[in-house]
C-alpha cells in the first residue's frame, strides 16, 4: 500500500510546519497555556488563512473536502508542535455536521462560519460514569413547548468553553430512548460550560443543560451508527497527532542525549542508551504505518472493516506512546518530568491522547469482539 503523500499534501504540510517553527516555539506555547483564555485568536486567524479551517468543510459551504489523508497530514503537524487551539475538537465538530447533511440551511451556516474562522465546534461525547461506552447517556432530549430541549450534564467535553456550539448525543424521551444528536448553540437558554485546564495543557469543560432548546440533526443512517463513525474519526486524527508528538519527542530525546556529559563524554555514545533509541524508533514508525491505514479506512463503506482500522491503530500509537514517553523521561532524567522541558509537555500530551475516546484496553477489546477475530489465523 502506498503512503506518499501527494505533492500538494506535502507542499500544505510543509507551509504549516514552517509557519509552527517560527510562531508556535515552546515559549509561545506556554505563554498561551498560561493565558486567561488558554487559546490564541491570533493563531486561529493564522490558521484560517492557511487553510487550516476550511480543509475539512465541504466544498458546496466554502471549503476544501479534505479527505481523512488530508486531515491526517494537519494534525501530524500540529502534534509535532504541541498546539494547544481548539482544532481537533472543531474539526471533530464539522464531521459530525458532515455526516448528518440534509441540506438545511442551519447546518451550511454552521459550517460556512468555520470555513472562514468565525466559529468553533465541540463533540459532548462523555458523560460522567459512562467510562468510554458512547452510548451510555443520560442527557435526555423531550419535547416541550414546539421544541426540543435538552437536560444532562457531559464530561470532558474538549475546549467546550471555547465552542460557540456543541454537538450533543442524548436519549430521546426517557434514559431508555432512542439515540439522537443534536446542535445547541452557546448562547442557549440553560447551558452552562465550566471550564478548566487539563494536565496536558489542553482546555475541556463540563456541560451543564437544563432544559436547554437544540435542533435535532436528521440523516438516513441511525444517530448510534454515526456518533460511533464521529467518534472513529476523532480516534483517527489523535492517532495522527501522536505520531507527530512521537516525532518531536524522539527527535528531542536524540538531541539531549548529543549534549548530557557523563563519564567523559555525552550519553549518546552509550551502546545501550543508543539500543532504547532506536526501539523509541521502531515504536514511532510503526504508530505512523497502522496510522496511515487507519485513515485510508475510515471512509470504507464496510463499518468493521473502518472499526478494526481504528482500534487497531489506538492501540498500537497507545502502546508507543507509553513506551516512548517513559523511555524519553528516563533518558532526559530528572529533567524529564519538569515544566521547563517540552519532552514532559509531549508525554503529557501522549497520556491524554491515549485515554481519550477509549484507551488500548477498551480498543483491544473491542477489536476482539468484531465478526472474524475469533476464527482468525495466528
Amino acid at each position: 500500500m502506498d503512503f506518499t503523500f501527494t505533492g500538494e499534501q506535502q507542499q500544505f504540510s510543509d507551509a504549516l510546519r514552517r509557519y509552527l517553527d517560527k510562531h508556535y516555539g515552546f515559549e509561545a506555547r506556554q505563554a498561551i497555556v498560561h493565558s486567561p483564555e488558554g487559546i490564541s485568536d491570533i493563531h486561529w486567524r493564522a490558521f484560517t488563512e492557511l487553510g487550516l479551517t476550511a480543509l475539512p468543510v465541504p466544498e458546496a459551504q466554502g471549503g476544501f473536502s479534505g479527505s481523512a489523508i488530508d486531515m491526517l497530514v494537519v494534525m501530524q503537524a500540529l502534534g509535532r508542535s504541541l498546539v494547544i487551539e481548539p482544532y481537533w475538537a472543531t474539526a471533530v465538530g464539522v464531521e459530525a455536521l458532515r455526516l448528518t447533511a440534509t441540506g438545511a440551511v442551519a447546518d451550511a451556516q454552521w459550517l460556512e462560519q468555520v470555513a472562514q474562522g468565525q466559529c468553533r465546534l465541540a463533540v459532548a461525547f462523555h458523560e460522567p460514569r459512562a467510562r468510554y461506552d458512547l452510548f451510555s447517556l443520560m442527557t435526555v432530549a423531550t419535547q416541550q413547548d414546539g421544541q426540543m430541549v435538552l437536560n444532562g450534564v457531559k464530561a470532558i467535553v474538549q475546549h467546550g468553553a471555547q465552542a460557540d456550539a456543541w454537538i450533543v448525543p442524548a436519549r430521546l424521551g426517557s434514559g431508555e430512548g432512542e439515540i439522537a444528536l443534536f446542535i445547541v448553540a452557546r448562547d442557549a437558554v440553560g447551558a452552562e460550560a465550566l471550564d478548566y485546564r487539563t494536565i496536558d495543557g489542553q482546555r475541556a469543560s463540563t456541560l451543564t443543560l437544563r432544559n436547554t432548546p437544540g435542533r435535532r440533526l436528521e440523516s438516513s443512517e441511525s444517530a448510534a451508527a454515526i456518533l460511533e463513525k464521529i467518534a472513529d474519526y476523532g480516534v483517527m486524527l489523535l492517532c495522527a497527532e501522536a505520531v507527530g508528538v512521537l516525532d518531536a519527542l524522539n527527535h528531542a530525546t536524540l538531541e539531549y542525549t548529543k549534549t548530557r556529559q557523563q563519564f567523559g563524554g555525552p550519553i549518546a555514545r552509550f551502546q545501550a542508551l543508543q539500543h532504547r533509541m532506536v526501539d523509541m524508533l521502531i515504536h514511532a514508525e510503526q504508530a505512523r504505518s497502522i496510522t496511515y491505514l487507519a485513515a485510508m479506512r475510515y471512509a470504507d463503506t464496510d463499518a468493521d472493516v473502518r472499526r478494526q482500522a481504528i482500534s487497531a491503530a489506538k492501540v498500537r500509537v497507545g502502546q508507543a506512546a507509553r513506551f516512548v514517553g517513559q523511555q524519553a523521561v528516563q533518558l532526559h532524567g530528572g529533567m524529564g518530568v519538569t515544566d521547563e522541558v517540552a519532552a514532559a509537555h509531549m508525554f503529557k500530551r501522549l497520556t491524554i491522547i491515549e485515554t481519550t475516546l477509549g484507551d488500548v484496553d477498551h480498543h483491544l477489546a473491542r477489536f476482539a469482539a468484531l465478526p472474524g477475530f475469533a476464527c482468525a489465523e495466528v
